[in-house]
């Protein structure tokens, strides 16, 4: 009975955790979509298996089980244990898999870690700027502040460019190769923070959602 025991503490665990307890006592045609959907994932996972196909898993699910899906992926398919997954959500491919293959129109174009398809494919890194508004709005013309945020990105990142304009936001596009520095970088935004009246800034390394868009912009550019 031991046995039994910990397989009904496993199930409890994953009834508890995808939030379907309540439905227990049902049959699964009369379970809704997304309810039907974690029963899968758990129905899958509750034997242990050595190796798991999963298609589009967490769809329509909610964020805390969601959340538990992800953890319980995470924790479960280390050393001789192991999962494909296939997903339409660059940050859960970011978030769960050590090697990520991307396919455009039923082709696999790239296929590595996410950190080495990022530094391959990405352009680098994403500045985006928010000169601050509102009624704090300074007595200095906008076309003189985005000038003076202009030369100030361009004196710190020598090959930033521009890619984006709109009010009082700006988003620059820079190469990986000028930053050398993290730590520097950031000392030089939160100073110029104040003294260029800037409202709220990012810095973030390109998403393989960006990577994504970057192949199927060149599948529409090159076409068949």
């Amino acid at each position: 009975m031991p046995c039994a025991y910990r397989g009904m503490k496993v199930v409890d665990m994953y009834l508890a955790g995808l939030q379907i307890h309540e439905h227990s006592g049902k049959q699964s045609q009369h379970c809704s979509g997304g309810t039907r959907r974690k029963l899968s994932f758990a129905m899958a996972m509750v034997g242990g298996p050595c190796v798991v196909l999963m298609d589009e898993p967490s769809t329509g699910m909610d964020p805390r089980s969601k959340r538990f899906l992800w953890d319980t992926i995470l924790a479960s398919f280390q050393g001789t244990r192991g999962a494909i997954l296939t997903t339409h959500s660059m940050e859960e491919a970011d978030a769960l898999c050590s090697r990520v293959g991307i396919m455009v129109k039923g082709e696999l174009r790239c296929i590595g870690s996410t950190q080495h398809l990022k530094n391959l494919y990405g352009a680098g890194y994403t500045l985006e700027m928010k000169l601050r508004g509102g009624d704090r709005t300074p007595t200095t013309p906008s076309s003189d502040r985005h000038a003076d945020l202009k030369e100030f990105v361009a004196g710190l990142f020598p090959d930033a460019t521009l890619e984006e304009s709109f009010a009082d936001r700006l988003v620059f596009s820079v190469p990986q190769h000028a930053v050398t520095s993290l730590a520097e970088c950031f000392s030089q935004l939160e100073k110029a923070k104040s003294e260029l009246d800037i409202e709220e800034y990012s810095f973030s390394q390109t998403t393989l959602e960006q990577v994504f868009l970057k192949f199927a912009h060149y599948d529409e550019v090159n076409g068949d």
